[in-house]
């Protein structure tokens, strides 16, 4: 990655976004957000998204733009927290419709839901099965998610293994170069 990121639209579009120091995180190419973006659509306006490997925050930041409600960007390094703030903080967005956290997102997982989300964001660092665990964690505790809410996943294509799931059902999956976003969503309940 060159170390150039933006926002690609919405109200900070143009923006660009500093990326974390070092190479613990893995920053989603303007390719595959603007996709991601074309795929959530209009849905975005008024939702509520987890971002739980926030990294960078490019893609909370890039919904808050879209008109998101409220976005938890959460990360537990350090350098990836002092990031977002420095992305995030210069756009200027209503203080009411984020929240920067510094979580471990499987210990945040295990916890009882403060609220349900529209979307969570999973793109962990790759090749440890960190999605997988997500998922996993997420299908135990399924009320992190509306009953209409999606989970969207990144990994490299690589990495991906159908999950067995009780709560969710794989509905989607687009693969962009070295980038594969898997789309989940609740199953109904009967």
């Amino acid at each position: 990655m060159t170390g150039k990121m933006r926002v690609i639209a919405g109200t900070a579009r143009g923006r660009k976004l500093k990326l974390v120091p070092g190479d613990i995180t893995r920053p989603i190419t303007d390719r595959v957000k603007e996709n991601l973006f074309n795929i959530i659509g209009p849905d975005i306006l008024n939702a509520d998204l987890l971002d739980l490997f926030s990294g960078t925050g490019a893609v909370g930041i890039e919904a808050l733009s879209r008109g998101a409600n409220f976005v938890r960007l959460n990360d537990k390094n350090q350098p990836a927290l002092k990031t977002i703030e420095e992305n995030i903080t210069p756009i200027k967005f209503d203080s009411d419709s984020y929240e920067i956290a510094r979580n471990d997102a499987f210990v945040l997982l295990r916890r009882q839901p403060d609220r349900s989300f529209d979307y969570v964001y999973v793109a962990p660092p790759q090749y440890h099965q960190m999605w997988e665990k997500a998922m996993q964690l997420l299908d135990q505790n399924p009320d992190w998610l509306v009953d209409d809410g999606w989970v969207i996943v990144q990994i490299d294509p690589k990495e991906y293994v159908q999950l067995a799931l009780e709560n969710f059902d794989e509905f989607d999956r687009r693969k962009y170069g070295s980038t594969e976003l898997v789309f989940y969503e609740r199953k109904e309940q009967l």
